[in-house]
C-alpha cells in the first residue's frame, strides 16, 4: 500500500482522542450520500414522469400529422403515397370535431375523432387499450343495424354512467353536433342515436374523459364534411420524427405540410425540462453543503497533525505527498459518499417504481403514479459531479498542509 494512502486511512480511522475528527469526516460522508440519493431519486422522478407522460401521448396520438393544401380528395391514395416516406410505419385518415354526449341526465362536451377502423390501430395503440369491444365494432355495429358505434374513454364511461355506476358496450347515447340543418325554424343542431361500440383506456385522463372515436363516414354526416381533415403518422423512430416531416414536404411537395409530435407538445415537456434542471440545481446544492464540511474536515485535520506533518517534512516527506495525503483523504470519503447514496438512490427508486407506492390525483397529473426511471447518462452524471466537487474541496486544506512549515509546527510542541 503506498505510504500517502496508508497515512490517509489511518487518520480517517482516529483513535479515540480524534474521534472528534473521525465523527466530523463520518457527517461529511453521510452528507455526501445524502445529497447523492436525493440527486439520484429527484432525476429518477422527473424523468419517468416526462418518460411516462411522453409514451401515454403518443400511444394516445400519432407521431406526426399532415394537412395538404386544396384538401384530401382521395385518402387511400394519399395514404399509401405517405406510406413510402422514409420512416413511416402507418398512416390514418381523421375528421376532428366537437359534441355534446348526452346519456340519461347526464352529458358532457368531447372531442370526435373519426376514423378508418381499419387504418386506425396502425397509428394509435387504440385497439390495445380496449377494455371491451372493438375499433372494428365501428364498422360491424353500422353494417348490422341502423344505430351506428362509438368509442368512449372510461373515464367519460364513469362520468355519463349511473351514479355508482358506468355505461356499457350495447348502452345508447345521443351526440349533438355544432353543425345543424337549416330548417323553416332555423338552423337545428344534428342528434344521432348512438351506441357504445366499445370502451378504452388509453392511460391519458385528457383522452380517456374527453375523446369519443366514430367511423369516418359517420363523421363526415355529423360535421358536414366530404373529405378527412388530415392524415396521421406513426413513425419508427419518435425522435426522428421531426425530420419525417421535413422529408413528407420535400418528397411530395408544398401543398403537404407536416408537423411532429415534439412541436405540438413543446410547451408541455420544455416546462418538464426545466422543472428536471431546478430540481437537480437544488438538491445539487446538498452535495457543495456534503463538499463544505469535507473542507472543515480537513482544515481541522491540518491542525490537528500539523506536528506529524512537520515530522514528515523532517524526516524528507516532500510537500507534494503531503499534499497527497489530504486529498486522498477527502477523495475517500467523496467515494464512499458517492458509492452508498448512488446504491440508496438506485434501491429506492427501483423499489418505488416496482410496486408504485407514490400514486397521484389522474386528473391532475394525467398518470395515476409516479414513475421512476434513472437513465445511465443522468447517473454517471452525478456520479462524476459528486466525486470532482469532493476532490475540489481538498485542493485548499490540501495545499496548505503542504506549505506548512516544519520550524513553525515543532517550535511550540
Amino acid at each position: 500500500m503506498p505510504l500517502e494512502l496508508f497515512i490517509a486511512l489511518r487518520y480517517l480511522l482516529a483513535r479515540r482522542k480524534q474521534a472528534f475528527i473521525s465523527l466530523i469526516s463520518l457527517i461529511s460522508t453521510i452528507g455526501v450520500a445524502v445529497g447523492v440519493m436525493a440527486l439520484i431519486i429527484a432525476l429518477g422522478l422527473m424523468t419517468g414522469l416526462q418518460g411516462e407522460l411522453r409514451d401515454r401521448i403518443l400511444g394516445s396520438t400519432a407521431h406526426v400529422y399532415v394537412w395538404k393544401t386544396g384538401g384530401i380528395d382521395d385518402y387511400q391514395a394519399e395514404v399509401r403515397k405517405l406510406r413510402g416516406v422514409d420512416g413511416v410505419t402507418g398512416a390514418a385518415p381523421a375528421i376532428l370535431g366537437k359534441a355534446l354526449i348526452v346519456a340519461g341526465d347526464a352529458q358532457a362536451f368531447i372531442s370526435l375523432k373519426g376514423v378508418d377502423p381499419a387504418l386506425e390501430p396502425s397509428v394509435t395503440d387504440i385497439q390495445k387499450s380496449m377494455l371491451s369491444g372493438g375499433v372494428q365494432a365501428l364498422v360491424d355495429d353500422s353494417a348490422a343495424s341502423d344505430v351506428p358505434g362509438i368509442l368512449i374513454g372510461r373515464e367519460l364511461a364513469i362520468q355519463l354512467g349511473p351514479p355508482g355506476g358506468s355505461l356499457r358496450v350495447g348502452d345508447s347515447v345521443t351526440l349533438q353536433t355544432p353543425q345543424g340543418t337549416l330548417s323553416p325554424m332555423g338552423m337545428i343542431p344534428r342528434m344521432r342515436r348512438l351506441r357504445i361500440a366499445g370502451i378504452y383506456s388509453l392511460g391519458l385522463f385528457e383522452f380517456d374523459s374527453e375523446y369519443g372515436f366514430i367511423s369516418l363516414d359517420l363523421a363526415k354526416r355529423l360535421m358536414g364534411r366530404t373529405e378527412p381533415d388530415l392524415i396521421e403518422l406513426h413513425v419508427r423512430d419518435i425522435y426522428d420524427a421531426s425530420g419525417v416531416a421535413d422529408r413528407v414536404t420535400a418528397q411530395l411537395g408544398a401543398d403537404y405540410q407536416a408537423k411532429d409530435w415534439a412541436d405540438l407538445n413543446q410547451s408541455l415537456f420544455s416546462a418538464l425540462w426545466l422543472e428536471k434542471m431546478a430540481i437537480s440545481v437544488t438538491i445539487g446544492l446538498i452535495v457543495a453543503v456534503a463538499a463544505l464540511n469535507i473542507v472543515a474536515s480537513l482544515i481541522l485535520l491540518v491542525m490537528e497533525k500539523s506536528r506529524d506533518i512537520a515530522i514528515l517534512k523532517t524526516m524528507g516527506t516532500g510537500s507534494r505527498r503531503v499534499m497527497t495525503i489530504f486529498m486522498l483523504q477527502g477523495l475517500i470519503i467523496g467515494l464512499v459518499g458517492t458509492t452508498l447514496g448512488s446504491l440508496g438512490g438506485l434501491s429506492i427508486c427501483y423499489v418505488l417504481d416496482k410496486y408504485r407506492l407514490i400514486r397521484i390525483p389522474m386528473d391532475v397529473y394525467q398518470v395515476s403514479y409516479v414513475p421512476f426511471v434513472v437513465l445511465p447518462r443522468d447517473f454517471i452524471a452525478v456520479v462524476v459531479s459528486a466525486i470532482v466537487i469532493c476532490f475540489l474541496a481538498t485542493l485548499y486544506p490540501s495545499r496548505q498542509a503542504s506549505r506548512l512549515d516544519p520550524v513553525q509546527a515543532l517550535r511550540f510542541e
